[in-house]
């Protein structure tokens, strides 16, 4: 992620013109359409908030990952195989709240290989937040290549109407991983991460109006943030083997169809590049702490898009425009580099941030 600010004013009383100052680095980039956000779009949309829609049932997006696994892994040379003993789980996550379980199961990749091929899972077992599995999953690989690889471990609520529900994941390095090491371990599962690795350049430029009326002068000043987005690196499918990502920009609390911006979609890859400039103007320069840039990244499908996952870069204060708000939850990553562009003049901003499986309030 790369941002920058550059401040610029301009005055000129006769023809009240305002001219903008940008990085010549912006000859490189093709803008897109502008959008203009006023403070009543604001204001009205923050009234609003109870209504906006997620991309979740509610219950669903409130899963918080909690409870540990117990498995065991082992290499048998004489084999080739890789395995994985599977033990137990304790004290999971809720999925079915009416009922108070979750009917667990875990799933298995040797990762970078993400495919269905490359998957391996227990069994199902119903009504249990405490499964016992003692299954061994396994995996025809040679040492050398494993090596290379890493281990995803995940547990999920098997949803007989749709889709399975996260209930947390464990990862291993198995280029650290001591492999005279059999016993049987537990682990604290862990909330989903996929790496954003899709970078976009903001940049914010101030232009002075100034207007005379008798004695009196007025100047006012606006703002203007640019969103480079790059590419996405190691994206996660949500349904079978192939995805088509798109990324999608909304600048909160406005989440009017003018407000909403988004790339081409690129079909079958995980690794998508799109060089897509996005911008938004119009704002004053304290709307800057107020608002929310929201980025979400898609799976394209005809019927419906799937999420995979998204970040917020505000000030994560909780509030805008003094109301409390969901969405303005932006981590503590998200907000610094939000911090370090407002703080910047001129200079570009970069940081990496991880994608988030679950956002609460997720303008479609």
């Amino acid at each position: 992620i790369f941002l920058t600010s550059t401040k610029s004013l301009q005055l000129e009383a006769d023809d009240k013109q305002c001219v903008r100052a940008r990085p010549s680095v912006q000859q490189v980039f093709t803008l897109n359409k502008k959008v203009q956000i006023s403070e009543t779009s604001f204001i009205s949309s923050v009234m609003t908030e109870q209504v906006s829609n997620s991309i979740y049932p509610a219950d669903s997006a409130e899963i918080k990952v909690q409870g540990n696994i117990q498995f065991a892994v082992n290499y048998i040379q004489k084999l080739g195989e890789f395995h994985i003993f599977v033990m137990h789980c304790r004290d999971l996550a809720t999925a079915d709240r009416k009922k108070h379980h979750s009917d667990p199961y875990v799933k298995c990749y040797l990762l970078p290989d993400k495919t269905n091929l490359g998957k391996r899972k227990t069994s199902v077992k119903r009504k249990t937040l405490n499964p016992t599995y003692n299954e061994i999953l396994r995996f025809k690989v040679m040492m050398r290549v494993l090596k290379t690889q890493s281990l995803n471990i995940s547990v999920w609520h098997d949803n007989s109407f749709g889709q399975s529900r996260f209930l947390g994941e464990v990862n291993l390095n198995l280029s650290e991983w001591d492999f005279s090491n059999t016993q049987i371990n537990e682990y604290a599962l862990k909330t989903r991460v996929n790496l954003f690795s899709f970078m976009f350049i903001i940049y914010i430029t101030y232009c002075g109006l100034i207007a005379h009326t008798g004695r009196r002068t007025s100047t006012m000043e606006s703002a203007e943030v640019q969103i480079w987005v790059k590419d996405c690196k190691n994206l996660l499918p949500v349904r079978g083997l192939i995805i088509d990502p798109f990324v999608k920009c909304t600048l909160r609390p406005d989440t009017s169809q003018r407000s909403r911006q988004r790339t081409r979609v690129v079909t079958r890859t995980a690794n998508p590049m799109f060089n897509h400039t996005m911008v938004y103007d119009g704002l004053r320069p304290e709307d800057l702490r107020e608002v929310c840039i929201e980025i979400t990244v898609w799976d394209h499908d005809q019927l419906d898009n799937h999420y995979i996952g998204g970040l917020r870069l505000g000030l994560g204060t909780g509030k805008s425009y003094g109301v409390e708000v969901s969405w303005m939850d932006s981590t503590t990553d998200e907000a610094d580099l939000w911090q370090r562009m407002l703080r910047s003049d001129s200079e570009w901003v970069e940081d990496v941030l991880p994608l988030r499986m679950m956002l609460k309030s997720i303008s479609k």
